[in-house]
This record gives C-alpha cells, sequence and structure tokens, in this order.
C-alpha cells in the first residue's frame, strides 16, 4: 500500500510577511576577524564588569543554590525588582516593586506589550526612523504601523497631534534618549508636549530607555513618564543589557498595574518566567557593587569613542555629507549626498574589511535609502580611525 503524503500547513501569514534582522544578516557576513565592525550594535566586552557578575553568581550558587536553580515567579525576584524600583524612583519617578515585572531583556517586554495591546489592524506609531526590532515586534502582532513626523530633535508634537486625531492609534513607541538609530534625544519640551498629546487624545506611550545612561555630556532629560498626563499612560521599559551585559538578558517593564497583570499572562505563555539564577545574581551584584560608578567609566570610555569618530568622519565620508552628535548611548546616524543607496553601496564597503548597518531597514515607511548607522562603543579609538580610513577608501573609490 502506497501511503500518500499531504504537505504539511503553511506557517502563519504574519511570519511570513516579516522579514529578518537585516542587521542580524550583516553580522553573520562581517565575522571574519578582519573586519572592523561598525554594523553591530554590541556594547565593548573588555568594558564588562566580569569579575564582580562573577563573584555575585557564585555567592547565590554557593549561598542559595536550591532558590537560584528553582522555578520562579512570573514577575520576577523580589529582590531584583526591589532593586529597579529603587533605581527608578531615585531618577524621579516614583516607583514600587509591584510596578515592575523582570523580562528576559527588555525586548521581551515588547513583545509582551504588542501582545496585550495590539489587535490584529490597530494602528502603532513609530518614530521615523525606528529601533528596528520594535518593527518587528508590532508587524508580527499584526499592526498597522505608521511613521510619526519629525526632525533632528525627535517627533514633531504638533504633527503627532494631528496623525494622533486622523488615524486614532492603540499606542506611540518612542526611544527619546540616544534613539537607536539616530542617536538623537528628545527635548523636554517636546516630552511634555507628546505626554499632553497622549492624555487628551487617549493614546498608549511606550518609552523604552536602554542607553539612558550612558550620558558622557550635557544633562540628563526627565522620562516622558514624569511629565504631568504621561502617569496612567506611559510604559517604561529598562535593561540590563548595555549597563551590565547583554547575555544576562535581562530587562524589565514598569507600567500600570492593569496593564502590569495582562503582560504576566502572556509571559507565562511565553516562558513562565525569567531565569532565576541571572535575578538573583543581578540582585547580589547591585546589592554588593556600585553600578553607577561602573556607568560612568563605561560612558566616559565611549565618550573617547565617540569623539574619535567625530574626528574621522569628515575625512571619511564624502563633501556634503551630514552626521549626527549624540550625547550619549552607542549610534550616530549619517546621511551621503547625493541619489545613493547604502544598502547596494554596502556590498562595496564590506570588500574592504569595514561595515555599517544601511539605514532602509530602519523605516516603517519610505526610507531615506541614503543614510546609514554606525555604532561606535566596540572598537578602541585606533580601530575606529582605521575603520574610517577604509570606509573614506571604498566611498572615494
Amino acid at each position: 500500500m502506497t501511503l500518500t503524503v499531504a504537505p504539511v500547513p503553511a506557517i502563519a501569514g504574519r511570519a511570513a510577511a516579516v522579514g529578518g534582522s537585516p542587521v542580524r544578516d550583516i553580522l553573520a557576513v562581517t565575522a571574519r576577524p578582519e573586519v572592523i565592525n561598525f554594523a553591530g550594535g554590541l556594547p565593548a566586552p573588555e568594558l564588562f564588569d566580569s569579575a564582580a557578575v562573577a563573584e555575585a553568581f557564585r555567592a547565590v550558587l554557593t549561598g542559595t543554590p536550591g532558590t537560584a536553580l528553582q522555578y520562579s515567579t512570573t514577575e520576577g525576584e523580589p529582590a531584583l525588582r526591589t532593586a529597579i524600583a529603587e533605581r527608578t524612583a531615585a531618577r524621579g519617578l516614583p516607583t514600587g516593586a509591584d510596578d515592575i515585572l523582570v523580562t528576559t531583556g527588555s525586548q521581551q517586554a515588547l513583545s509582551l506589550l504588542a501582545t496585550v495591546l495590539v489587535e490584529p489592524g490597530d494602528t502603532v506609531l513609530v518614530e521615523n526612523p525606528c529601533y528596528l526590532a520594535a518593527l518587528q515586534a508590532f508587524s508580527f502582532a499584526g499592526a498597522h504601523v505608521i511613521a510619526a513626523p519629525g526632525d533632528d530633535e525627535g517627533i514633531d508634537p504638533a504633527a503627532l497631534d494631528e496623525l494622533v486625531a486622523a488615524h486614532r492609534p492603540k499606542l506611540l513607541y518612542t526611544v527619546p534618549t540616544f534613539q537607536n538609530p539616530t542617536g538623537r534625544t528628545l527635548p523636554a519640551g517636546r516630552r511634555a508636549e507628546i505626554a499632553a498629546v497622549a492624555a487628551r487624545r487617549g493614546l498608549w506611550l511606550v518609552e523604552d530607555d536602554p542607553y539612558g545612561e550612558l550620558r558622557f555630556e550635557g544633562e540628563r532629560v526627565p522620562w516622558i513618564a514624569t511629565c504631568p498626563g504621561a502617569e496612567d499612560r506611559t510604559v517604561l521599559l529598562g535593561s540590563f543589557s548595555k549597563v551590565m551585559a547583554p547575555g544576562l538578558r535581562l530587562g524589565w517593564l514598569r507600567g500600570p498595574a492593569a496593564l502590569l497583570r495582562a503582560c504576566v499572562v502572556a509571559k507565562q505563555a511565553a516562558d513562565l518566567h525569567t531565569p532565576t539564577v541571572n535575578q538573583l545574581a543581578v540582585a547580589r551584584y547591585l546589592a554588593d557593587n556600585d553600578l553607577d560608578a561602573h556607568v560612568a567609566r563605561v560612558a566616559a570610555v565611549y565618550g573617547e569613542r565617540r569623539d574619535a569618530m567625530l574626528a574621522g568622519l569628515p575625512s571619511a565620508l564624502p563633501e556634503g555629507a551630514v552626521w549626527s552628535r549624540p550625547e550619549g548611548g552607542m549610534f550616530l546616524w549619517a546621511r551621503l549626498p547625493g541619489p545613493v543607496d547604502t544598502t547596494e553601496l554596502l556590498r562595496k564597503v564590506i570588500t574592504h574589511d569595514v561595515a555599517y548597518v544601511p539605514g532602509a531597514p530602519f523605516y516603517a515607511g519610505a526610507p531615506d535609502r541614503s543614510t546609514l548607522r554606525l555604532c561606535f562603543v566596540t572598537q578602541t579609538p585606533e580601530e575606529i580611525t582605521e575603520g574610517l580610513r577604509r570606509l573614506g577608501g571604498a566611498l572615494a573609490g
């Protein structure tokens, strides 16, 4: 008897429609050690406080191994939630442990919010350009993603008000401090105006802040979540990835109680809880070490590396190019003159053993194909200088 074999059902349409990460694809292509890679978004590994992190893991595995290796609550370990709440309150946003949900990286927080807030067909507003993984998360949820108009300082509140009135979106997603990919920071006045628009129009605000502590110049700008009108509608996301180590995969979500409860249910369906041992180790690290002092040391080094990139760009990029001057974070954004496609240009640039990320994938709508993102934190100043020399040769050739 011959067995009739039918094809398996197709994968979900949303999975087929949402592409992979071009950044990840570029990293795979540029993995050769001789490539000076400005494409990644990786913190500098030599600056990890590895000895103190290792000691924190030893302490929890020696002192409380049964707890550290056991299942935990979905909301997160109380000691870590308390520590995160205290750090948040110290920065001007009153927060208790019950306001915090620990997530497996802040990327999971985005995924949870997309799950609990977005119905297929709902409109979501984002920055232009926008953090790539946020575009992926909202697209997977079936959202209609629209870019909010803005300029070199970020979202234009007046244009946002008109857009919200016209499209009735569910939420606005923003990285207002040292934004990925542009490095720009939204001024305090605009933050207050955006909070007022959200309050007047009935809009959720998702404020993602993975880079805010990495300031090496200028004064800190308060979170949108602290602005009048934002209190009951802003979800603040944070992460230890950029200030401690991304391999810990520890982030958090601060939000109103009802939304937090919905995210807890969604997280139970996703992974039950974030790894217990990692949570307890970070809580122990925070108790035994001065994270703020560590971050200050990292930021100082990043500032030197940004300066090296700014010094080398005039000779590396063609006349007429423009670029940002971030006061912190990890990224710098550039625009080349004329009708140039940086995606196509990258093929040539990589042959010179240097790489960047083309700007086009970061746009929700029609992209500016002449743009590119450069990460300035992973290489030393000497490597940055050499990398920009190679980039200049590729662009001039």
